[in-house]
């Protein structure tokens, strides 16, 4: 059933050629969840919670080292071929789902609510232009270099 779930969540992702060239647009278009162009607190929320689920294979409301590896891998074949996802708000975005930063009580495993609980602040960290959702104009702007999650000021070009 997990594997069919996890074959669901890669297939639903977009075409690569749609997203090439358009910096965060295969972020937006996996994110938003009402078709807006725009990624909200409560999108990010919902679809790390769908995210979640998919990942936890014994379904013991945890990830644990081995599943987040599945993650791990899952998100990098999903961002193969993906201009910038190792710069920027492509960073960003990547850091927010990194085990470290979603085990908040350091135990080793990330609880559905532990996950669920960073979209605010994921989505804090990449809304650049400070308008409280994530569209593409986030990812084309710059941030000062050296930050990490929640970190420094934000500007533009």
């Amino acid at each position: 059933m997990k594997t069919l779930a996890l074959a669901a969540f890669l297939a639903a992702t977009p075409v690569l050629a749609l997203a090439q060239g358009v910096p965060g647009l295969h972020f937006v278009e996996n994110w938003d969840l009402n078709g807006d162009g725009a990624v909200s607190v409560e999108e990010a929320t919902e679809r790390r919670g769908d995210v979640f689920l998919t990942f936890d294979a014994n379904e013991d409301g945890f990830l644990d080292a081995e599943e987040y590896t599945l993650f791990d891998e899952a998100r990098a074949n999903d961002m193969a071929g993906q201009s910038g996802h190792g710069q920027g708000n492509m960073q960003n975005a990547a850091e927010g789902m990194e085990m470290a930063l979603n085990d908040l009580d350091k135990d080793g495993t990330v609880s559905r609510d532990e996950f669920v609980s960073q979209a605010a602040v994921w989505i804090g960290t990449m809304d650049l232009n400070g308008d409280g959702v994530i569209t593409t104009e986030d990812f084309a702007m710059r941030r000062g270099g050296g930050m990490g999650m929640g970190q420094g000021k934000k500007q533009s070009n």
